[in-house]
């Protein structure tokens, strides 16, 4: 549905009505008017829902979209309705923990549906003691482990290309792809 005219919308503020009197008896100028008001109608409709398209769980389907790109949530169209709504009410949230290993976690669970581990690679270390050890070897990669989730089977490809939209450019990330989650507890 898109908000052009829409035949037979009838409009809530008729011009005819709002004439003078000299005109309300003027066939011309009331069939005038009523020409006008199909043309507005649609105009004040929308007007008066506005509120509702700014809402993901109430927006008109073709203006998710547009209310997407707004917030630069990245949808793909192929993607089920409830889906994107989702993600469009959660962009802000999402956005602020990009790049994060939870952020990660949750868009991977949130748009394909998977489950999703991170062994996180470079990170900071700090001592107590100074000129102390650092703890532990520097890892140059980050791993993704996914499993199966509420979608189904995993497509490697979409979480690969998921993972390398959302992960910071200066970190390698690998996927790897697994039958069941790490250490095999229930998900």
């Amino acid at each position: 549905m898109t908000r052009a005219a829409l035949p037979e919308l009838p409009s809530r503020h008729p011009l005819g009505e709002m004439l003078p009197a000299l005109f309300a008896e003027d066939d011309l100028a009331q069939r005038f008017t009523a020409g006008l008001d199909a043309v507005l109608s649609a105009v004040l409709s929308t007007l008066d829902n506005l509120p509702a398209y700014l809402d993901p769980a109430l927006a008109p389907e073709d203006f998710l979209a547009w209310l997407s790109s707004w917030v630069a949530a990245g949808l793909d169209p192929a993607w089920p309705e409830p889906l994107r709504r989702a993600l469009v009410r959660r962009a802000v949230e999402l956005h602020r923990r990009r790049g994060t290993v939870s952020g990660l976690v949750d868009r991977l669970e949130l748009a394909l549906g998977v489950r999703a581990e991170v062994a996180d690679g470079p990170g900071v270390g700090w001592s107590g003691t100074p000129d102390g050890p650092l703890p532990g070897p520097a890892v140059g990669v980050v791993v993704v482990r996914v499993w199966a989730g509420s979608s189904g089977p995993v497509d490697r490809g979409r979480v690969e290309a998921l993972v390398e939209a959302v992960c910071p450019v200066h970190v390698r990330c690998v996927v790897e792809v697994l039958e069941g989650p790490p250490g095999g507890e229930g998900g």
